[in-house]
């Protein structure tokens, strides 16, 4: 099969896309997605326009055909009008077998360039924005794709189809008769009051059966994520009666949107009800009082009940319309949030050495009201080794992520090499430093992957210096398919040791000017950390360092000690 790709297009748009979404609806929200593929919707809405002209012509040569037949007259007209229906019914397979190819090429454009959003944004979500969310729990907002992918192909045939036959149906039926006028009328006021007033209880219902169908899921990762936690009886026990919890919260949420469902296909089934019966006497009576003839009769009635079918078709496709608008909102709660801003010319300047410097330097957490940093000023020259101490709370790990650029300061100000004139260059300055942060792990692939990332750049001998620095080599040599073994993700398979030198080696392999490391070693043995400590701190090695750690001996080889307390640096020492 034929698959769609467009990666420069893709890239040009992901910097464009949703700048402005924050304040849009759910149905702007799906129009704007639409928008892109306006050509391929144009195609289906023209096939559409064809197929429903072809099917409503339909019952004019039936009516001719029934005609001739009461006439008596079977003649070379009454074979060619059979011929012409059977050819016209061979026509719409035709034409929705082409619609069928379009809206597949408009699914798999979908998928693709939702892939490339969630792939494009996720590792640029601004650290504040990730305040009080879980991001595995926000990736699993791609599958949402798939009802959208599935959604809009059938609701843009089914709804395309089924108004153009309304509308070419009641045109239709006004030539026979003015009644059918009056019919149309009704119609249209009916289908404007079902959604008129289940729109909005629709879509808000669906949201909000959404929201718990995720705190369900949300549960289920963390038992597979946690399950060691609940294989003991009674932890069990809790983890199946909160999942009970939450499902009969997922239930009530479901059976409210159903009662939606409900009232709409009660109407539904009531108006069916009323145009049947209404259509079927009062054209009983204008045949009776020849105002319409036994062809005219029956073409009518296949019309009216194309017509009540296309009104059913709509009124089922509602559900489908609150799913890919619930589906559409929520992948937009994601694209919503706020990412770092993109490079798009290349710098024109580089660094040799790197010095750092905070003023007055803020920051406190979204929904805060204490500051975690406060009023910090810093200068760090090129080669420093820094070990930074203090108590949990002391505002060690977030100056850590504000000089690695992973936050932005509230106020104050941060400066590289004391330029004071030109904005950070975030990416620049990324491609100069190496950070570890707290609870960061191999991610699934294999291990030279996650040390080189692919980088073609990367030379053997550099690798080799890496792995051998942080005493990774004896792991590698012991394991049969060596750099070529497979991670599982989060390095399951791996101790945890072994699992935080590849950190470290992935971390010194582009020989950076800066490294940034929380807790980066503990989870070694004493003699393994120290060796490695050695190798960091030592004075070939002519990076910045900027470490907090448990392990004291990692102060013992730095030549510079900051404690703080409190937010604050209360004391700063060389060795």
């Amino acid at each position: 099969m034929k698959t769609i790709r467009q990666p420069s297009f893709i890239l040009i748009w992901l910097k464009k896309s949703y700048a402005n979404n924050m304040a849009l609806t759910a149905s702007q929200r799906l129009i704007n997605l639409l928008k892109l593929d306006r050509k391929d919707i144009l195609q289906v809405l023209f096939y559409a326009i064809f197929a429903g002209l072809v099917s409503l012509s339909l019952p004019l040569g039936i009516q001719a055909i029934i005609n001739l037949i009461q006439s008596g007259r079977v003649s070379v007209s009454w074979i060619v009008l059979v011929f012409i229906v059977i050819a016209g019914v061979a026509l719409v397979g035709i034409l929705s077998l082409m619609q069928l190819r379009i809206t597949e090429n408009l699914q798999q454009k979908i998928f693709i360039r939702s892939s490339f959003e969630f792939g494009f944004r996720l590792p640029k979500i601004k650290f504040e924005a990730l305040h009080n969310q879980y991001p595995p729990e926000l990736a699993n907002r791609f599958f949402d794709t798939l009802t959208i992918q599935k959604g809009a192909s059938k609701l843009l045939i089914d709804f395309s189809s089924a108004l153009l036959q309304i509308a070419f149906g009641i045109i239709l039926l006004s030539l026979y008769h003015p009644f059918f006028i009056f019919f149309g009328v009704f119609l249209i006021i009916l289908l404007y009051i079902i959604f008129k007033f289940s729109y909005n209880s629709g879509l808000s219902s669906s949201l909000k059966e959404s929201k718990f169908k995720y705190k369900v899921v949300s549960w289920l990762q963390e038992m597979a994520r946690n399950n060691f936690s609940f294989k003991k009886a009674s932890n069990f026990d809790y983890a199946l009666t909160k999942n009970d919890r939450l499902v009969s919260e997922y239930l009530i949420q479901r059976e409210r949107h159903f009662s939606v469902i409900k009232r709409q296909f009660t109407q539904l089934i009531v108006f069916k009800i009323i145009i049947t019966a209404g259509l079927l006497l009062i054209g009983g009576y204008l045949v009776l009082n020849q105002k319409m003839n036994i062809g005219q009769f029956v073409a009518a009635e296949i019309i009216i009940l194309l017509v009540i079918n296309s009104v059913e078709k709509i009124v089922i496709g509602l559900e489908t319309l609150y799913d890919v608008l619930t589906a559409v909102e929520k992948i937009g709660q994601i694209t919503d949030l706020e990412i770092e801003e993109t490079t798009t010319e290349p710098a024109d300047y580089c660094y040799t050495n790197i010095q750092l410097a905070a003023e007055n330097l803020s920051y406190k957490f979204p929904d805060a009201t204490d500051y975690v940093l406060e009023k910090i000023n810093l200068t760090i020259e090129q080669s420093e080794k820094i070990y930074l101490e203090g108590n949990n709370g002391s505002g060690k790990t977030t100056l850590i992520r504000i000089l690695s650029g992973l936050i932005k300061p509230n106020s104050g100000s941060f400066y590289i090499n004391d330029d004071t004139y030109r904005k950070i260059d975030l990416e620049q300055y990324r491609s100069q430093i190496s950070t570890i942060i707290t609870g960061e792990t191999p991610f699934e692939g294999t291990i030279l992957e996650n040390i080189t990332f692919n980088n073609p750049l990367i030379s053997q001998e550099d690798l080799k210096w890496a792995i051998e620095s942080v005493k990774l080599g004896d792991f590698i040599k012991s394991l049969p398919k060596g750099l070529d073994t497979k991670i599982y993700p989060e390095g399951k398979q791996l101790s945890s040791s072994n699992a935080q030198k590849i950190l470290l080696a992935r971390s010194i392999i582009n020989r950076p000017k800066i490294l940034f490391y929380e807790d980066a070693l503990d989870k070694m043995d004493n003699d393994a950390a120290q060796e490695v400590i050695d190798f960091i701190t030592s004075n070939e090695n002519k990076w910045t360092l900027i470490v907090s750690s448990k392990n004291d001996y990692w102060k013992q080889k730095c030549t510079r000690k900051i404690t703080m307390s409190d937010g604050k640096i209360i004391n700063d020492t060389k060795q």
